[in-house]
């Protein structure tokens, strides 16, 4: 071998060294524990999004917050992390992203703080109390070029992906009207009730929409209205009836109704609240050449370009089912590419929707969604 062949071997060698030294590392790097913190322990969704996180053996949950003692007291331990304060959460470099579950009307300070500490932030909808401080928020996010995701777990379910795909190839024909409903007994079970013995299960603040923005028809109203533009696309008028039904919570709404003009000129109509005893219809779309419904968790199907479909069958053909919103969350914040999240201004237009909505509930006639 001569020398300059030696030389050359040497150097190459040397080169595929490195780079099998580097590749290893970065193996090393992506199996370590991804570093998190649970900031705000108040949501209803909290245990589970508790467990799911600490199920992960990909996760490391550093530290827990949450402004009352017994709530984050709880929660700390099943996280196996550290009770800190705010300072020490967004000072600490080791902390990629956190999980904000705290009330409402205290997610701008913590997304301010999240953004300006340059942490990925899961934020549990909805994003904020009313649109303008949604916008904001969102274009902080976006400014600072932060992964984002939100609790919209519904667009994993493969019915409705099923349908989203189905309307974008015109299964549909013309679509004449869309309907959806998301209906449960809450109020009747008094869920939200205060649970002085137990804290950290205590949602009563959900039912103040001076803290959560909204009462029952926003909180379970905002999954399904996500679903209808998603498929349908956004939102130019709506007209609603929002109301107390049992005063449990006092001036709190429990239900409502409503329509809504879409820009593609389809109307439809939503209803949420927390009085229904069942809630077996959660889905239906009509159009010129073809009909869908969801019901008691079964899709019915048919059109004219879907041969064999027929509505009085059950479809079962479907695509497969995406992980769920924060298991989606964490493994962007890993580097998984192509994770179908929610983006920050998706989740503030839809705050801006709902707060369209809740005016005209107030004023009785229809509201443009500005």
């Amino acid at each position: 071998m001569s020398d300059t062949t030696r030389r050359d071997f040497v150097k190459t060698t040397g080169l595929a060294g490195a780079a099998v030294a580097a590749g290893a590392a970065r193996s090393l790097a992506a199996a370590e524990p991804t570093v998190l913190a649970f900031v705000g322990c108040a949501h209803i969704h909290t245990p589970g999004f508790v467990k799911l996180l600490a199920a992960r053996s990909d996760v490391r949950v550093k530290w827990a917050w949450d402004p009352n003692p017994a709530r984050v007291a709880v929660r700390a331990p099943e996280l196996r992390a550290t009770a800190g304060s705010l300072d020490a959460i967004f000072g600490d470099p080791e902390v990629k992203a956190v999980v904000v579950c705290s009330e409402t009307n205290r997610h701008p300070e913590l997304v301010e703080r999240a953004t300006k500490a340059r942490k990925h932030l899961f934020v549990e909808k909805p994003l904020g109390t009313s649109g303008r401080e949604s916008r904001a928020m969102a274009e902080a996010i976006e400014r600072a070029g932060l992964l984002f995701t939100t609790g919209y777990f519904m667009r994993t379910d493969p019915k409705h992906l099923f349908l989203r795909e189905q309307v974008k190839a015109g299964a549909f024909g013309r679509i004449t009207r869309a309907s959806a409903w998301n209906c449960h007994s809450g109020s009747l079970g008094g869920w939200f009730d205060e649970k002085p013995q137990q804290p950290a299960e205590s949602w009563r603040w959900m039912a103040d929409p001076k803290i959560a923005g909204v009462g029952a028809f926003g909180d379970l109203g905002t999954h399904s209205l996500d679903i209808l533009i998603w498929i349908l696309g956004d939102v130019a008028s709506v007209s609603a009836d929002i109301k107390v039904v049992t005063g449990r919570y006092g001036d709190c709404d429990e239900a409502g109704s409503a329509l809504l003009k879409f820009r593609s000129g389809v109307t439809g109509t939503l209803s949420a609240g927390w009085v229904d005893i069942a809630n077996p219809v959660t889905l239906q779309i009509a159009g010129t050449e073809g009909h869908a419904v969801i019901f008691n968790d079964a899709l019915y199907f048919e059109s004219k370009q879907a041969a064999g479909s027929k509505i009085s069958t059950q479809w079962t053909s479907l695509p497969e089912a995406p992980k769920a919103p924060l298991h989606q969350f964490v493994d962007a914040v890993r580097g998984a590419a192509g994770q179908p999240l929610v983006t920050p201004r998706e989740a503030a237009e839809r705050v801006v929707v709902m707060e369209a909505l809740y005016a005209a509930g107030r004023g009785g006639g229809w509201t443009t969604v500005a």
